[in-house]
């Protein structure tokens, strides 16, 4: 009987894995250098990505922090989505 459940609770996990990584995330994250291709932040692992700013006429600078948004857990389509206020 322990070994259904086990077997039950690791398939609620799973699943519940697996719809986690097809949804949006937000977070924060700090402007490093910014390039004529864009703005260069940290993605959620730490890595440098060059993205660009979603919100219109917005100067950003560097050391700024903002919310970044990878939608459906696509790193490709990550960008700048808001400003971190104080």
């Amino acid at each position: 009987m322990s070994n259904i459940a086990d077997e039950i609770i690791k398939t609620i996990k799973y699943a519940i894995d697996e719809k986690a990584i097809n949804c949006d995330r937000t977070y924060k994250s700090v402007i490093k250098d910014i390039t004529p291709k864009g703005y260069v932040v940290l993605d959620n692992k730490g890595s440098k990505r060059t993205v660009q700013c979603f919100i219109p006429d917005l100067k950003l600078r560097k050391t700024q922090v903002v919310w970044v948004k990878e939608p459906m857990g696509r790193l490709a389509d990550l960008h700048i989505c808001g400003i971190v206020g104080k």
